[in-house]
């Protein structure tokens, strides 16, 4: 492979927009950098954050996960090393293409890529690539989304009075309502939602809902609970995609909407939200990007098992691992964290949010959430 740098060519003439300048100039950086060390006859190396617990440090001034200060070199002197190395310089030409052209790619098609690169260069799995692509992100301060590379999922959905402009894939731009131009569906949370792909007006809507199932959305948006209260509901599906966090983050700071995290009561849900609030380690290096520190969990807690009296079930042994481990997650360090959790070990039970409908269709949106709303000083 050529040991080519990114060019405002021909191809790239279209390209105007700063944060595509930045991907291209940071980047080039990285190449130059390479270049420079062989050039003077060095074995050519990189230094990454160790991406590891023992270097991942909870900031409680801002509430976030971040990477701490310890390092690893990445280097050539051995063959893991250099095809490392080979591999990341293959990927930067990848995106220096897909910039040029205005393409994206999946981070599975650029697995898949990979498979042109040659027998040394080839990634042997999906991880592989993920890695690298996160590698990227860290030493050049820029996120996967600046580099054109998307995941494979589909977005999340919104429903609610806010109105968004986005450019379509034509590169026009389409201004629509999140509820009126949308009504069923609701509006799709693309792949990259930075402000100068999706621009965001306020509308009558005064709070978010982040709610984690499907079942449990549709529900809410059935019963009108958008329009009720004048709320914004956002289906996380499960575990939220980057783009999600991004975007909730984003109405929190830019509309000063409030944002409440609705989910099932069980270890896994608890870290659906504490991923919303304060990160996750696996994306400590842009927590600032994704995290709400501001965000209050409304999903369902051991109290509300026991004073709804809800259908439940058993904690499974991975349930109960998992909850003991949040006793030692600074994440959860707030008594209501510690007193729900410990109530949780104690009757080992768990319940879904949709246990809510033991009582009627219309509870979860009649009673339960506007007490739980009230009692916050939401509503």
């Amino acid at each position: 492979m050529s040991m080519t740098t990114i060019t405002n060519g021909k191809e790239g003439s279209r390209m105007t927009n700063d944060r595509q300048m930045k991907t291209m100039d940071n980047l080039n950086k990285i190449v130059a950098s390479i270049y420079d060390q062989l050039n003077e006859g060095d074995i050519p190396s990189m230094a990454i954050p160790l991406r590891s617990k023992k270097n991942i440090e909870f900031d409680t001034r801002h509430n976030v996960w971040k990477y701490g200060d310890m390092k690893t070199n990445r280097n050539c002197k051995t063959v893991k090393g250099a095809t490392m190395m080979l591999r990341t310089l293959h990927m930067v030409d990848f995106i220096d293409q897909m910039i040029k052209t205005e393409k994206s790619s999946t981070l599975r098609e650029m697995y898949y890529v990979s498979e042109t690169w040659g027998e040394l260069a080839k990634f042997g799995s999906q991880d592989e690539s993920n890695i690298l692509a996160e590698d990227l992100e860290i030493v050049s301060s820029l996120m996967r989304e600046d580099f054109k590379l998307r995941p494979e999922e589909d977005g999340a959905r919104v429903i609610g009075d806010i109105t968004v402009t986005a450019v379509n894939r034509k590169g026009v731009k389409q201004t629509l309502n999140c509820r009126d131009d949308v009504p069923d569906t609701g509006y799709g949370i693309p792949f990259n939602v930075e402000k100068d792909k999706v621009a965001i007006r306020p509308g009558t809507a005064k709070f978010i809902v982040a709610v984690e199932t499907g079942g449990m959305f549709d529900r809410l948006v059935e019963n009108g609970f958008d329009e009720k209260y004048n709320a914004l509901l956002v289906h996380l599906k499960g575990q939220p995609a980057r783009s999600t966090r991004r975007f909730i983050k984003r109405l929190n700071e830019e509309l000063k909407l409030p944002v409440t995290v609705f989910t099932d009561g069980d270890p896994w849900s608890f870290r659906i939200f504490a991923s919303i609030a304060y990160g996750a380690i696996k994306t400590a290096h842009i927590s600032d990007y994704l995290a709400t520190p501001t965000s209050q969990f409304i999903g369902i807690t051991a109290s509300d098992i026991l004073n709804y009296k809800l259908p439940t079930d058993k904690l499974s042994e991975q349930d109960i691992a998992a909850l003991k481990s949040e006793l030692t997650d600074p994440r959860f360090k707030d008594q209501f964290w510690v007193s729900e959790i410990e109530a949780m070990l104690g009757m080992k039970k768990k319940a879904e949010q949709q246990a809510l409908a033991k009582y009627g269709l219309d509870f979860v949106t009649d009673q339960y959430l506007p007490e739980k709303l009230t009692e916050m000083g939401i509503l």
